[in-house]
C-alpha cells in the first residue's frame, strides 16, 4: 500500500450524487473529468456536469483550451456542481478509440501531477473512447507511481511541506468490482516499483550489503522464501569473483536468494539476477570525484529484482520464480583487489583483473553460475547498471539488451513496448568475444574502450552455458533517468513493470 496516495473506487452514480450536493459541501475537493476531440466528454461525464458544461465551454474558450492530450484546464468549480475545483483533462480520444495500457498509466501520472499533496479528488474515469476495467486499473497505477517521493531525510521543510499527507483519490467507474480486482494486482506491482525506487535512493551509509539483505528478507511477509548467504557460505561455494570485489570494504558481502513458489512446482523456475554494488568507488582504479555520489545507485539491478519479487508475490503470480542478488561494496583499502590480480570464479574459470572498476560483471559471473547450476531455470535475466558505454549508445531512452535466445529477447521487447520500459537489442558475436581473452588467465574483466557494453555482455555469456539468457544494461534507465509522467524520482524502479509483464504474458499458469 502506498504511503503517498490512497485510491478508492465508487460507482459512477455516486459521482452524479456528489455533483448535485450543495457547493459548500464540496469544500476544496477536486472533480476531474476528461474530454476528447472537440472538447467532447463521454455521456456519463456530460450528465454529471449538467448545467456546468456551459461554464466549462466558456472557460475553455477563455483559456484557448483545445483538449489536446496531456493538457489541463483548471477552474473554480461552476456554481451548483458540488465541488470546489474542476480539473478538465484532454485526451484527444475519439469514440471507439480507447487508450492502451501505457497511455492510461501515463494519464494517471499526469493527473496526479496536477493534484496537490493531501488533495481530495474524485476522478470520473469515463473517457470518450471508452474505459475498460483494466484501463481503470492502469490509470490507478499511474496515480500511485507519480505520487511517490523520497524525502525521509529532510528535517527542514518549507511551510507548505510541513504537513504533507497522502492524497485521497476516488475513481468513479462503471464496474467497481471488476476494476477493484484488477487494481489490486496493479497496485502490487506499483508497490514493487516503489520498493525498488527507495532502495536506489537510500544513502550508502544506510544501505550497505548486510542492510540490503535484511530488507530483502522482509519479503518473507508476502510468502517469499529468503535465504541469505554470508561470507563462509560464499567461500564454500568458491565465489572468488564476487568476493574479490568486496574484499576491500569494511562491509561484508552477501548473496540473497529469493523464491516465490506460485506455480505449483511443475516446471523449472524463471530466474532473475541483479547486480547489487551498494557503493562503487571504482576500487584501486578509483573513479573521479565528480558525480561519484551517484554510485550509491550501482545496485539498481538488485533493487529491481527485489521489487519484482515483491510484485509477483503481492499479486499472487502463478509462477515459480527465483531472484538472486549479489551485494558488495567496492572500496580501495589495503585489502582491495588490484589490477593484475587473477581470481577464480565459482565456475572454475579464471579472470585477470585489468580494471577494478569493471566490478559488476564479476559479481554477476558468480551469481549467474550459481543460479544455472542450482536451479536449472527456464531462463535467466540479469539486470545491472553495468557500463557507461550504454549511455553513450542509448542515453536513457532504452536499456541495452543482449541475449543468446531470440524468442526471449522478442518477448522482452514486446513487454517493453507494453509498459513503456523500452529495450534495444545489441549484438553478441565471437569477434567481440575475442576482445576479452587474456594472456594470463581464461579471460580478462574488460576488453578496453571500444564496444564496452558488448564486451561486458560477452563476459557474462561465458557463465550462462546453454541456459536461455538476457542481460539488461540499465545504467541509463535505473538511476538519474529524466523525469516523466509516472516518475519524478532519481531512483526509477525501472524494470519491475517490464519483467512482471513478461511473466504475466508468457510464463504463468
Amino acid at each position: 500500500m502506498s504511503d503517498f496516495v490512497t485510491i478508492a473506487f465508487t460507482p459512477l452514480e455516486e459521482a452524479r450524487s456528489a455533483a448535485r450536493r450543495p457547493a459548500a459541501a464540496g469544500g476544496t475537493e477536486t472533480l476531474v473529468v476528461f474530454v476528447g476531440a472537440d472538447l467532447r466528454p463521454a455521456a456519463a461525464v456530460a450528465e454529471i456536469l449538467g448545467a456546468a458544461s456551459a461554464s466549462l465551454a466558456a472557460g475553455a474558450a477563455a483559456a484557448a483550451f483545445k483538449g489536446k492530450a496531456k493538457t489541463a484546464l483548471d477552474l473554480l468549480a461552476p456554481p451548483g456542481l458540488g465541488f470546489g475545483r474542476l480539473l478538465v483533462v484532454g485526451t484527444e480520444a475519439k469514440p471507439g478509440a480507447a487508450p492502451d495500457g501505457t497511455e492510461m498509466v501515463s494519464l494517471g501520472g499526469f493527473v496526479m501531477g496536477k493534484l496537490r499533496d493531501g488533495a481530495k479528488a474524485t476522478v470520473v474515469l469515463d473517457l470518450p473512447g471508452g474505459t475498460t476495467p483494466q484501463a481503470a486499473a492502469d490509470f490507478a497505477q499511474g496515480l500511485q507511481l507519480r505520487a511517490y517521493r523520497f524525502d525521509r531525510y529532510k528535517t527542514k521543510k518549507k511551510d507548505d511541506e510541513e504537513k504533507r499527507e497522502p492524497a485521497a483519490v476516488t475513481l468513479a467507474v462503471a464496474d467497481v468490482a471488476a476494476v477493484r480486482e484488477r487494481a489490486a494486482a496493479s497496485a502490487g506491482v506499483a508497490d514493487g516499483v516503489e520498493l525498488a525506487r527507495t532502495l536506489v535512493n537510500e544513502p550508502p551509509n544506510v544501505l550497505y550489503p548486510v542492510e540490503f539483505a535484511r530488507r530483502a528478507a522482509e519479503l518473507s511477509r508476502l510468502g517469499v522464501e529468503v535465504e541469505i548467504l554470508d561470507i563462509p557460505a560464499l567461500e564454500r561455494l568458491k565465489m572468488g569473483a564476487l568476493l574479490g570485489v568486496g574484499q576491500g570494504s569494511a562491509h561484508e558481502s552477501r548473496v540473497v536468494v529469493m523464491r516465490w513458489n506460485g506455480g505449483g512446482g511443475g516446471r523449472p523456475p524463471v530466474a532473475f539476477v541483479g547486480k547489487g554494488v551498494t557503493f562503487d568507488t571504482g576500487g584501486i582504479s578509483i573513479k573521479g570525484a565528480a558525480g561519484m555520489e551517484d554510485m550509491k545507485g550501482d545496485m539498481a539491478g538488485a533493487a529491481c529484482v527485489v521489487g519484482l519479487m515483491h510484485a509477483l508475490a503481492a499479486r499472487k503470480a502463478k509462477v515459480d520464480a527465483v531472484g538472486v542478488i549479489g551485494l558488495v561494496e567496492n572500496m580501495p583499502d589495503g585489502k582491495a583487489q588490484r589490477p593484475g590480480d587473477i581470481v577464480t570464479s565459482m565456475s572454475g574459470q579464471t579472470i585477470e583483473i585489468i580494471n577494478t572498476d569493471a566490478e559488476g560483471r564479476l559479481v554477476l559471473a558468480d551469481a549467474l553460475w550459481y543460479v544455472q547450476e542450482r536451479f536449472k531455470p527456464r531462463f535467466m535475466i540479469d539486470l545491472a547498471t553495468l557500463t557507461g558505454a550504454i549511455l553513450v549508445a542509448l542515453a536513457s531512452e532504452h536499456a541495452g539488451l543482449f541475449s543468446n535466445d531470440d524468442e526471449l529477447a522478442e518477448r522482452l521487447g514486446a513487454a517493453g513496448r507494453a509498459t513503456g520500459e523500452k529495450v534495444w537489442r545489441l549484438p553478441l558475436t565471437p569477434n567481440y568475444d575475442k576482445l576479452i581473452d587474456s594472456k594470463f588467465a581464461d579471460m580478462k574483466n574488460t576488453g578496453g574502450r571500444h564496444a564496452g557494453s558488448i564486451t561486458a555482455a560477452q563476459f557474462l555469456q561465458r557463465f550462462t552455458n546453454d541456459t536461455p539468457w538476457v542481460h539488461l544494461d540499465i545504467a541509463g534507465t535505473g538511476m538519474g533517468a529524466p523525469s516523466d509522467d509516472v516518475n519524478q524520482s532519481w531512483g526509477s524502479g525501472w524494470g519491475v513493470r517490464l519483467l512482471d509483464r513478461l511473466v504475466a504474458d508468457h510464463y504463468e499458469g
